[in-house]
Formats: structure tokens, C-alpha cells, sequence
């Protein structure tokens, strides 16, 4: 029997989705190499971020509640590369339209890029995500490995894409959730964004975004690039 290379491996797939099949990929290719129980029909790709000086702050095209100069600057960095050059514009703000689920998919239906989420909650912690993808309902995973979480509290921290699945964003019409694997996910919502919790999972590898595990939202910003 002849050996395979070090670098190579054989994978077999079988879920109830697809037919099994077999699939041969370099070790690079294998950390990245999707869950089919995990997403819909994507592929989580590496992400390609901002090299530090290459954009020194976050454009708003809007007024946020939430936002400083010094979070704009902090995340900046760490935005993806095909972000870069973008205004961002204000798509849903519960100061502006109420607290629901609901008008956020629906403010969301039509678009097709990237979104920064922002909490605020009642501890007056600022956290949150960037997704790659749109909010929206979906039977299953959606998002690729651009999608990663952050937190100013109290200092700033950014937790990106571990490799170990692909629960990246997961919307229903009781909740909204990024991040996931061990029964926990790393940022969760209710349908009336007034409840949320942040548990260290798989997926990001990250610490409880806000000091709590389980918080209450006193405002939320959802962010999308403009033209």
C-alpha cells in the first residue's frame, strides 16, 4: 500500500443532507474545512484583515449611541480587508425602532453585506460582533470565518475564528445567535433583544463578552457598509 504525504489527508463525509463522498485536502486546507451539519451550503474561508495602519478609524455615515472615537479606531484594525474604503450606515437602532427581532430581520431583508452589531447593556459594557453575513432566519449556519466577536470590557478584545467548527450566526425568530458548539453560544438574543448571555465557546475561543453571562441590553446598533 502505497503511504500518502505527511501534508495530505482523506476525509470521508455522511450526513443526512448529502450522499457520503470522500475528499482529499492538504493539512493547511484541514482546519479550515467546514462541518456539513454546521452550515448552509457555505464554506468558511480564511479571513484576510487589515494590516494595523492601514485604516485608522471606522467612517459612520450616522450618529451613534454606542460607538466612540477610540472603539471606531480599536476595531478598525481588525475589520476585514474587503471592508476597507466604506462608510458604514445605521440599519437598525432600538432607540430608533424599538426592541424586536422582528424589524431587525425585516430592516435586514434586502441587504447583502457585512453588519457590526453593538451592545450596550445595563452594566454600561459595550460589546458585540461583526458578521460577514446579513442577519437573517435560516434553518441553519450562515457566515464564513470573517465573522468574529469583541469586547471593551474593560479593556478591548477581539475573539476571531478558531477553526474548530462553523457556528457562526444562527437566526430564528426567538433568538439570534452567534457562535456556538457545547450547548452554549457565544452571544445569544431574545426576540425582544432585552435578554442576552455570552459564554466562552468553541467557535471563537473567547471569554463572556460582557462581565455577566447572562445581561440586559439598554441599547443595540446594527451597522452596515455603505457605499
Amino acid at each position: 500500500m502505497k503511504l500518502l504525504p505527511e501534508n495530505i489527508k482523506v476525509l470521508y463525509f455522511a450526513s443526512d443532507c448529502v450522499e457520503p463522498y470522500v475528499k482529499i485536502i492538504t493539512v493547511k486546507d484541514f482546519r479550515y474545512c467546514p462541518s456539513l451539519c454546521n452550515s448552509e451550503d457555505s464554506e468558511a474561508e480564511e479571513p484576510e484583515y487589515q494590516e494595523e495602519g492601514d485604516n485608522d478609524v471606522l467612517v459612520l455615515s450616522d450618529h451613534s449611541q454606542l460607538l466612540e472615537e477610540h472603539h471606531l479606531q480599536q476595531l478598525a484594525t481588525h475589520m476585514p480587508a474587503r471592508t476597507q474604503g466604506y462608510s458604514w450606515q445605521l440599519i437598525y437602532s432600538t432607540g430608533v425602532h424599538g426592541s424586536s427581532l422582528k424589524t431587525l430581520y425585516r430592516n435586514m431583508a434586502d441587504l447583502d453585506s457585512p453588519v457590526l452589531l453593538v451592545i450596550k447593556d445595563k452594566h454600561k459594557k459595550v460589546f458585540g460582533a461583526f458578521s460577514s453575513d446579513s442577519f437573517r432566519v435560516s434553518k441553519y449556519c450562515y457566515g464564513t470565518g470573517e465573522t468574529f466577536l469583541f469586547s471593551f470590557s474593560p479593556d478591548f478584545q477581539a475573539y476571531r475564528w478558531s477553526g474548530q467548527n462553523t457556528y457562526f450566526v444562527n437566526g430564528n425568530l426567538e433568538s439570534l445567535q452567534i457562535g456556538g458548539g457545547g450547548g452554549v453560544f457565544a452571544l445569544w438574543l431574545d426576540s425582544d433583544l432585552y435578554h442576552g448571555a455570552s459564554f466562552p465557546c468553541p467557535t471563537f475561543n473567547n471569554a463572556p463578552l460582557s462581565t455577566q453571562e447572562d445581561f440586559i441590553v439598554q441599547d443595540l446598533e446594527v451597522w452596515t457598509v455603505g457605499n
